[in-house]
């Protein structure tokens, strides 16, 4: 495929992403998507097969994004757990960014699509799960490192820890979605990031000072 149709499709396909993400797959009219792709009906189809197939590619491509920019910041920290804490606060100042919306596109695919969008659900299933994944692998690193504060405890075995994660990051992007103070916001990611950084060792006793 010529490199411009190629980069004209990624353009198309970033179009679709902002537009579900901030709409949601039925609120999304196939004139909506025709605006916003600048393409007619005959093209969308030819490029993407249907409004089902182009909604789970940007799903895919969503979660691709999401996924290098945690590696990103992964990279950059010699320490699993701070790296995981760097993420949920980097979260925190979702209020501040110009995005179509505060809320996963993936959390709420999970919450909106029902059995008529079958295929379309699973992919949200499969990709929620690859997230999880990568948060238990962080755990997991962690844990391999030496880390972790008690490994053998059934709460910080790195699968309890990796689903938990997950559910509050999903939590803290609803909560941003709401109306209210950006500082509120980064006071949960805060709060949730320490948690992360109060599994380090050395970290314990002065968590346990300050909160228990």
């Amino acid at each position: 495929m010529p490199r411009a149709t190629l980069h004209n499709r990624q353009d198309s396909l970033d179009r679709a992403l902002n537009l579900f993400w901030q709409k949601g797959f039925h609120a999304t009219s196939l004139k909506d998507i025709e605006r916003a792709l600048d393409m007619r009906p005959g093209s969308i189809y030819a490029t993407f097969g249907s409004k089902d197939g182009l909604f789970q590619e940007a799903l895919e491509c969503y979660s691709a994004r999401s996924l290098r920019e945690m590696e990103s910041l992964m990279a950059s920290h010699d320490s699993p757990l701070t790296a995981l804490a760097a993420y949920i606060r980097k979260l925190g100042g979702l209020r501040d960014s110009e995005v179509p919306s505060r809320a996963c596109m993936l959390a709420k695919s999970l919450l909106e699509l029902g059995e008529r969008e079958q295929a379309a659900r699973d992919k949200v299933e499969t990709l929620l799960a690859g997230m999880e994944a990568r948060f238990r692998q962080a755990f997991a690193d962690a844990r391999d490192a030496g880390e972790l504060v008690d490994p053998e405890r059934p709460a910080h075995q790195p699968e309890r820890l990796g689903r938990r994660l997950q559910a509050e990051v999903m939590g803290l992007r609803a909560y941003a979605q709401r109306e209210g103070e950006s500082d509120a916001v980064r006071q949960l990611a805060e709060d949730i990031a320490q948690d992360i950084e109060a599994l380090k060792i050395e970290n314990q006793k002065a968590y346990n000072k300050k909160y228990k």
